[in-house]
């Protein structure tokens, strides 16, 4: 499913579900306003609501999904990025807080945030909040490089999946799936698919990022 977003080039967001999980409900965000009238989201942030499996041990109940890709560093000036990236993570951390008060148990926010943990235009979304970063689940692997993003250094962390303390509480492992990216000069930085032979074969220059969740 794919909601069309503000970006005039096209650049959406959307989610991908199995028969099992039945998507039950959408909601778009992208009229959500500023106080200065300016639309919020550079793209988009819907929300996906599922169904957990009748034959799971969270039969009855929804898991929903937040998606994002908040403003880049690029074209703008840097404190103008900064702060629309501010303010998206101010509007997601409401949006969570809702759900959560509305007795949503359990809900993820996935996609690129377009900045590192530590910077002060995220603060709102992961300190402000009781969301956890699914690297930090047990066992998460990310190869050696915290990043997602090009080479995976430590600067390039920015994309997320955050978790709601039940959805975290059932976390079992979780990766960054680098085969896709060609790593380096010479792609020999980390495995890539046998098939990539040159940086043009390479999918998006961002690793994908999972987290695995016992529903049992």
């Amino acid at each position: 499913m794919v909601i069309d977003g503000n970006d005039d080039r096209g650049i959406d967001v959307g989610i991908l579900s199995k028969a099992a999980y039945p998507l039950r409900g959408i909601r778009s965000h992208v009229d959500d306003l500023a106080p200065t009238g300016r639309r919020i989201f550079s793209r988009a942030c819907p929300e996906y609501t599922f169904a957990f499996p009748e034959d799971s041990a969270l039969a009855g109940l929804s898991l929903t999904v937040l998606v994002n890709h908040f403003k880049s560093k690029g074209y703008g000036r840097p404190a103008d990025n900064n702060a629309l990236r501010q303010l998206q993570a101010e509007r997601i951390a409401e949006i969570y807080r809702q759900l959560r008060s509305d007795g949503v148990e359990f809900v993820a926010v996935a996609g690129d945030l377009n900045d590192t943990p530590d910077s002060e235009p995220l603060a709102p979304l992961l300190a402000d909040t009781d969301l956890r970063d699914g690297v930090e689940v047990a066992g998460f692997d990310d190869g050696g490089r915290p990043g997602t993003y090009a080479n995976g250094t430590a600067g390039n962390k920015i994309d997320y999946v955050l978790l709601s303390p039940a959805l975290f509480d059932r976390a079992t492992s979780g990766a960054i799936f680098r085969k896709g990216v060609w790593g380096g000069k010479h792609g020999t930085l980390f495995e890539h698919f046998p098939t990539m032979t040159s940086p043009v074969h390479a999918a998006p220059d961002h690793a994908a990022i999972y987290v695995d969740i016992k529903t049992g």
